[in-house]
């Protein structure tokens, strides 16, 4: 296959919009790692939540944490973004209001990020559901002994150590987020592929240059964050109690 490569368009204007297709990129990336960033914390939120409320003695918590984990577990993600996007809107007439007061460009951003959210913290609860239960009973029994209340028993002794040992399947969940975020562009939000993929692309026709760019860019991205929780998994490691070194 003979294929003319050309790097340089990269610094020539996009003609559909005028801007240089190095900073479109950028500003696609840019909205890639805000919606990757604010839909993490959204799910470590949710799922610390209901993965904690699951290992409690209420049935009627642990039965609505396991529907919530079901439901969004089993639905792929793709569905997920059209319902938030589209039917719920039908669902709930007053949802239009973000549209009607923000702009159609915040709505877009509120539901990729809520999608992404809600469903990556179905997985997360599963994974704190499983580090709290991976702990010693004594820690549990130790703390009813000493009078803390659930809350506090919670609070400062099982789920400090219960997030340890779940960092390493945390920065896999956060590299699957990222990747995850290419789903915005089903819905026209100008996240890093949409701007490669339908804005370049499509206008050029250097389809390889721009993959092979994208590619390296969501490489670095995911390496990134693998990296960081890395670090965060040293920094908060228990001697004598976690293997380090586990995120790599």
């Amino acid at each position: 296959m003979n294929y003319d490569w050309n790097w340089a368009f990269f610094f020539q204007p996009e003609p559909n919009t005028g801007i240089v297709v190095w900073q479109l990129l950028l500003e696609g990336l840019w909205n890639t790692l805000k919606i990757s960033a604010l839909a993490w914390l959204l799910a470590l939120g949710i799922g610390s939540v209901v993965g904690t409320i699951r290992t409690t003695q209420s049935k009627a918590l642990i039965f609505a944490g396991n529907c919530y984990v079901e439901l969004f577990r089993n639905i792929p993600l793709l569905v997920q973004m059209f319902l938030w996007f589209f039917v719920l809107p039908a669902l709930v007439p007053a949802v239009r209001v973000i549209e009607q007061n923000f702009g159609y460009d915040t709505y877009q951003f509120l539901s990729v990020v809520i999608c992404l959210g809600t469903f990556t913290a179905a997985r997360i609860a599963e994974q704190v559901r499983s580090g709290i239960n991976s702990l010693p009973r004594g820690q549990r029994y130790a703390s009813q002994a000493l009078g803390l209340t659930t809350f506090q028993m919670y609070r400062y002794v099982l789920l400090p150590m219960a997030f340890r040992i779940i960092i390493p399947p945390l920065t896999s969940e956060s590299m699957n987020l990222i990747k995850n975020s290419t789903i915005a562009l089903t819905i026209g939000y100008a996240e890093l592929t949409f701007r490669g993929a339908k804005e370049i692309a499509e206008y050029n026709f250097r389809f390889f240059e721009i993959y092979l760019v994208l590619t390296v860019i969501y490489i670095i991205i995911a390496m990134s964050a693998n990296r960081v929780m890395a670090w965060v998994e040293r920094k908060v490691a228990v001697p004598g109690f976690i293997a380090q070194g586990s995120a790599k």
